[in-house]
């Protein structure tokens, strides 16, 4: 085994580091250490840079607060990342690693390369929660080495070997206030991830023994069907430890996992991620052999040339239209105004008489134009290319026009107007004070804050008394609150004329570095009781029904009505 004099430390947190190649970090489960990864050292860092960290309050890394969530383990392999300026790993975590792998998976997306989750917990029954609670209390009173026994059965089995007696020193040695603290996340980690790990990207395997009796087959199997990219390996007759009782097989699972392309994509998966690149929205059209006019939506365009004046379009093979407009002698683009949604949803459709429906006029070409749109290119064929599953249309532009409307745009699979964020750039520069709000999520659970009220809850905010806040106000207060929050797209943006109010609400997400006055509710359980006003409970029950479907709208208007369109 090795000890602690192998260890690097950085930033208080204690690490093993061997070999070269694709970076690999493993992460153990509560009570253990770095050590515990012995076989798996010295197997992977014959390809990889393996990366095996001591967590908060092990080994020789500090201890955590007495009241740590999750959040702080999985910050600190960010920040040990960031130290080492390795920008994407493979994450491997075991036990209760396992549930730091998934919050840094969640939290973290674009820095997960694979992710291997072994032995840990997802969605404990009932019987199995309150047999974990009981080991929680048993604990605190007792401290670690009265409950090592016990530990080692469940991991092991019976029977004294040279392996339970260094699991024995290291789970009797170790302090006592970081053993619970740790311990008491790992109870109450199970249920942190439901209904979220498909948010998870990555090729994702979750493995545990066929006889571990708490990190069972089922919840792996649960985990890796819930994961887009994920299977489940049970490792017949291996108990909770089965990395350190059969490394042999555990190696050789996780160097073929390693060894995996990562090209193997979910067709859903990759246009979702071609949906992260914000375009614009287009109306693509011609006139068939008899004239007939065709056309359908599309999201994007290519600019391919100015000299010669050329673009492009892309249509799949599979496209009832995909004939006529390989077969035409040119086409048009019609760049839809951010009024023009209906007539987007319409050319998106199967109906057949789009252009009964639409205004149109023919261009100089020939090819349909659609009246109000922002800007037209209408040109003849240049080339026609094959490419996989798509045909290539090259045109040369002959004629072209554009106004002044603001453009449709489109992200993530709904549209989005630049009117919107204006109507927040408004609120921020008009006379009336400016409310500046989130609504934020910290693990799975929304996050809210004592108002001053008796008993009263509101949503972080700032600027609803003296001057006016601001999103940098906004995060200043948070931190103060001992909460590290990223704001993504606008929510709702809103104007109270009796208070003279113009509101700000963001969405986004929240780390916890230490618990205090932040109130985490489940979104099944929000007291609505105790929120402020009418307006915050309109918008939450909004917030509550699109975090189901996954699709998020923006409001505009004021505190009485408005408009709800999509952003994502």
């Amino acid at each position: 085994m090795m000890d602690l004099s192998a260890r690097h430390n950085i930033g208080g947190t204690s690490f093993i580091e061997r070999g070269s190649g694709e970076p690999v970090v493993l992460i153990h489960g509560v009570g253990l250490n770095a050590d515990a990864w012995t076989p798996q050292i010295e197997a992977l860092s014959a390809k990889h840079r393996v990366i095996a960290i001591d967590m908060p309050g092990h080994g020789g890394s500090q201890r955590p607060p007495q009241d740590v969530q999750l959040a702080h383990y999985v910050e600190q392999l960010r920040r040990l990342l960031d130290d080492l300026a390795i920008p994407a790993v493979n994450v491997v975590g075991h036990s209760m690693g396992g549930l730091v792998a998934l919050g840094f998976a969640l939290a973290y997306p674009m820095r997960v390369l694979r992710l291997a989750v072994l032995n840990s917990v997802y969605e404990r029954d009932e019987a199995a929660r309150i047999a974990v609670m009981a080991r929680l209390s048993d604990l605190e009173e007792q401290g670690p080495a009265a409950q090592a026994e016990i530990a080692l059965s469940r991991w092991l089995g019976d029977g004294e070997t040279p392996l339970r007696a260094n699991l024995r020193a290291w789970l009797t040695s170790m302090d006592a206030t970081s053993y619970a603290a740790a311990y008491r996340v790992f109870a109450t980690g199970d249920r942190l991830f439901s209904g979220r790990l498909d948010g998870i990207r990555c090729p994702a395997l979750f493995a545990t023994g066929g006889l571990d009796p708490h990190s069972t087959p089922a919840m792996a199997e649960e985990m890796a069907k819930a994961v887009g990219r994920g299977r489940a390996v049970v490792l017949d007759d291996e108990r909770h430890a089965m990395n350190l009782t059969a490394p042999a097989r555990v190696n050789d699972l996780l160097a073929q996992f390693l060894e995996e392309r990562l090209g193997k994509f979910d067709a859903r998966e990759l246009r979702t991620a071609f949906g992260s690149f914000m375009t614009g929205v287009t109306i693509v059209t011609t006139a068939g052999i008899d004239g007939t006019p065709r056309g359908f939506t599309a999201n994007s365009f290519t600019s391919v040339s100015i000299e010669p004046p050329l673009l492009l379009i892309c249509i799949g093979k599979n496209a009832a239209s995909r004939d006529v407009f390989q077969a035409a002698q040119g086409f048009a683009i019609n760049i839809l105004s951010e009024q023009q949604k209906d007539t987007s949803v319409l050319f998106a459709s199967k109906r057949p008489d789009k252009f009964l429906v639409a205004d149109w006029q023919p261009g100089p070409l020939g090819n349909p134009l659609i009246d109000g749109s922002a800007a037209w290119f209408d040109c003849a064929r240049h080339q026609v290319i094959d490419a996989g599953d798509h045909i290539i249309l090259i045109g040369h532009i002959e004629a072209f026009s554009y106004t002044d409307a603001n453009p449709l745009g489109y992200a993530r699979g709904g549209y989005i107007t630049l009117g919107l964020e204006q109507a927040a750039v408004n609120a921020a520069s008009s006379n009336a004070r400016t409310v500046v709000g989130a609504i934020l999520e910290s693990e799975g659970k929304l996050l809210l804050l004592p108002d001053g009220r008796p008993n009263g809850l509101a949503l972080p905010e700032v600027g609803r008394s003296g001057s006016s806040g601001s999103a940098s106000q906004l995060h200043a207060m948070l931190a103060r609150e001992g909460i590290d929050a990223t704001l993504g797209f606008l929510f709702a943006v809103f104007e109270n004329p009796g208070t003279n109010e113009q509101c700000i609400y963001y969405r986004g997400e929240a780390l916890l570095h230490a618990r205090g006055r932040p109130v985490l509710a489940n979104f099944d359980e929000i007291p609505w009781d105790r929120l402020p006003n009418e307006a915050t409970r309109s918008m939450l029950r909004r917030y509550e029904a699109e975090r189901k479907l996954g699709r998020f709208k923006v409001y505009s208007g004021d505190h009485r009505q408005g408009v709800v369109k999509a952003v994502d």
